[in-house]
């Protein structure tokens, strides 16, 4: 394989048409240049100059070797710029997994921020696996998901990132006794029928280990994993419910929502982060828009 070194050596006696000025240019002495010259002659299997006077002036082999000296040039220095962008956050490409409630409060707000402030990055926005939301993350084809957090689970690759707590509140069918209630003791609703919202998993954990502090089991007699049908399950009066704050931004009318205590269940929402990913300009800038989002949500 032809020695990169040694081809810009060879360029810059050809530019500059002797020995001793490329030599004066490249900061080496005459002997060295001509040294790495005949090298890469050795390697060619060619002669690549021929002395003119008191110059040199490049073999066919040594003028085409030239010219590939200057792609290989052109093509290091626009690999340069190329990383110093990346560096920068001017460019880039970042992998974001998202759960659906987290999407228009805390994704949309911080991508549209993001777009803003390094609009030379591209983003892969896709939902999360609702099995493993960490899956993507850990197997390194994203580089952030929004993801609420499993209890017990710790690193494997990954960093989690505190965004908030999301609180779950009761809803309750409009008429209901306990409508009335400003705040309403976990316990006061043992007794009721169910409507579920949460597919097993970390979202349904802290609805099941409330109850189980409150003394009972919840009697889920219809089952949803959607929060807008939920609601409507118990505007018809099929049930009651327990629902995060952010899955009851858009309210059904028919019902009404309270808060709960003794105790409030709450879901903690982190963003999972790929320790390797946390050098890139543009995810900080992504997780301090969220961090920004999750404030107002």
């Amino acid at each position: 394989m032809l020695d990169v070194r040694r081809l810009q050596v060879l360029r810059a006696v050809v530019t500059s048409g002797t020995v001793t000025a490329a030599a004066a240019h490249l900061g080496y002495t005459p002997s060295a240049v001509s040294q790495q010259v005949a090298a890469l002659e050795k390697q060619a299997g060619t002669a690549l100059l021929e002395r003119v006077g008191r110059g040199v002036r490049p073999t066919a082999a040594g003028l085409l070797l030239t010219e590939h000296a200057a792609l290989i040039s052109s093509a290091v220095a626009q690999a340069e710029t190329a990383l110093a962008d990346l560096r920068a956050g001017r460019t880039g490409h970042l992998a974001v997994r998202y759960f659906a409630t987290a999407g228009s409060t805390l994704v949309a707000p911080a991508l549209a921020r993001l777009r803003a402030e390094h609009p030379g990055v591209r983003v892969d926005l896709q939902l999360t696996d609702p099995e493993d939301p960490f899956r993507e993350v850990t197997q390194g084809r994203a580089d952030l998901a929004v993801v609420v957090q499993a209890r017990g689970r710790v690193g494997d690759g990954f960093r989690l990132v505190h965004l908030l707590d999301d609180p779950y509140a009761a809803v309750l069918p409009l008429g209901h006794p306990l409508a009335t209630e400003a705040v309403i003791d976990l316990s006061a609703l043992s007794g009721e029928q169910w409507v579920g919202s949460e597919p097993p998993g970390p979202c349904l954990e802290p609805v099941l280990d409330s109850c189980a502090a409150a003394g009972f089991s919840p009697d889920f007699v219809i089952q949803s994993e959607d929060y807008a049908t939920a609601q409507g399950f118990v505007a018809a009066g099929l049930g009651v419910g327990l629902m995060p704050r952010l899955g009851l931004r858009s309210q059904n009318p028919g019902v009404v929502v309270r808060p709960v205590r003794n105790p409030e269940p709450v879901r903690v929402i982190s963003a999972a982060v790929r320790e390797i990913s946390f050098e890139q300009p543009a995810l900080h800038s992504l997780l301090t828009a969220l961090r920004d989002a999750a404030t107002t949500a």
